[in-house]
């Protein structure tokens, strides 16, 4: 079975590991910070937080942006769950804004429209977060100077976009943002096992998020709300949470991080060459972005009949390529239907969901795997 995405370790970020099982520490070393640091400068950002998932790193970064019961928070239908799940751990409400048909990407031109009713209704959103499907940037530029005339904070959920540029800067310089969230899951550009990072330009929400991520404790004495009793003494300030990134983790993700570019580099690559193979069949290929260039976490291909996904997603899974669907949107998830929503409610996110297949790519997928992947496929649409 090919896989749709798949980590690629090599001895060295194994030898990463192995020296922090025989350093000092495991957990709360000096791994972490010098994984923070080097993302940040590879980011050109002031401020990166480690973390254990992208789920927590976006948990914290709504908590940091103040987002609380009676708040609003907008996002895509096309993305994993846990892009709106951030909101509702604060108590917030979510909505979602529809997508573009043709990237499943959220749409400016829906987005204009939805800000203007809610403006009119006083229903605003505190905070939009932009997904970055497949690593593929959202239009942030347009998107930022659509919210912050009403003060809507942004956070980008770049969970599949580490390495991938926008405007000529790298994915992750908030540039358009407040907050900027990576992933680190195995089938994501680099890996950390688990482990996310929030990255911001703001000293007041990277403090905040660096304190809400370890129980809310403090050893600043500045922070504190009487004389340290001691080199011992710590004070709990606020309640945090046990979102911690080990230095395990972050050894694995230091030594991945210098593979990076040469891993996106492979990836595009691969994406050159399924444009190759695949460009006569009945589908529409993702194209690159027009704004930068992608850093190509998923190949999402659109089917022409939505009728036939089932078959041809079958007939794949019985060839050995393990394709997947990246996503089933989010308000038709039970959970959110009980939240109100419904089939109907986002007719583009419905339609892109309908026809879209995810195929292999991953850095370490060979031109013979890609010759087999398109093979089958071909095969699977004349059936």
């Amino acid at each position: 079975m090919i896989p749709y995405g798949r980590q690629s370790i090599s001895e060295e970020d194994i030898q990463a590991v192995v020296d922090t099982l025989k350093s000092d520490f495991l957990t709360q070393g000096p791994a972490v910070p010098a994984f923070e640091h080097a993302l940040a400068s590879y980011c050109k950002v002031p401020y990166a937080v480690a973390v254990n998932s992208a789920t927590s790193a976006l948990h914290i970064a709504c908590l940091a942006l103040d987002v609380k019961a009676g708040d609003r928070v907008w996002t895509s239908p096309i993305s994993f769950v846990a892009s709106a799940n951030c909101a509702l751990y604060c108590g917030a409400k979510v909505d979602f804004v529809d997508v573009e048909p043709d990237t499943g990407l959220i749409s400016v031109r829906a987005l204009a429209a939805k800000l203007q009713q809610a403006a009119a209704n006083n229903t605003l959103p505190k905070v939009l977060i932009s997904v970055h499907l497949a690593g593929h940037s959202c239009a942030m530029q347009q998107i930022s100077t659509l919210c912050k005339p009403y003060g809507i904070r942004i956070i980008e959920d770049a969970s599949h976009a580490i390495g991938g540029r926008y405007l000529q800067q790298k994915i992750g310089s908030c540039q358009f943002s407040d907050i900027t969230v990576f992933s680190f899951h195995p089938v994501k550009i680099i890996t950390t096992a688990e482990g996310g990072m929030a990255l911001t330009k703001d000293l007041t929400l990277a403090a905040r998020m660096q304190l809400l991520r370890s129980h809310g404790i403090t050893r600043n004495t500045d922070d504190m709300t009487e004389v340290s009793h001691g080199p011992w003494y710590y004070q709990q300030v606020e309640l945090g949470l046990n979102y911690r990134m080990t230095d395990l983790q972050a050894a694995l993700g230091l030594s991945q991080l210098k593979q990076l570019d040469a891993f996106v580099a492979k990836r595009l690559e691969a994406v050159a060459r399924y444009r190759n193979l695949l460009q006569n069949l009945p589908l529409d290929l993702p194209e690159e972005c027009p704004a930068g260039q992608s850093a190509w976490h998923l190949y999402i291909i659109q089917l022409h009949d939505e009728n036939r996904r089932l078959a041809v997603f079958e007939a794949l899974r019985s060839a050995g390529i393990g394709v997947n669907v990246h996503y089933i949107p989010i308000h038709t998830q039970p959970y959110y239907q009980n939240l109100g929503f419904q089939w109907g409610d986002f007719p583009h996110a419905e339609s892109f969901y309908s026809r879209i297949i995810s195929l292999p790519l991953y850095a370490d997928l060979t031109a013979e795997q890609q010759q087999q992947v398109a093979v089958a496929l071909q095969d699977a649409c004349k059936e």
